[in-house]
């Protein structure tokens, strides 16, 4: 069988991962470093996707936004559950 005769898959789960994980961290360092409660502040985010539960500082604020919230919820029910 030729390289030709078959479909290659490709999935971008693992890179879009890695990077909702950098997104995370790097806005809980950010509102950590304001003297926010990091975890109540993005919960309050993911909650309303209300963009002012994260601070500008270090610009949090664009890169939370970056993430899709529904795609966000997967990666952290995914996480908790271990799967």
């Amino acid at each position: 069988m030729s390289d030709l005769d078959y479909t290659r898959r490709f999935s971008l789960s693992n890179m879009e991962e890695n990077k909702t994980r950098k997104v995370l961290s790097e806005v809980y360092t950010s509102l950590q470093e304001k003297g926010y409660n990091p975890i109540n502040q993005i919960v309050g985010y993911i909650l309303s996707e209300d963009p002012t539960y994260i601070t500008n500082f270090n610009n949090a604020r664009t890169l939370i936004r970056q993430l899709d919230r529904d795609e966000l919820l997967q990666e952290l029910v995914r996480y908790y559950l271990g799967v």
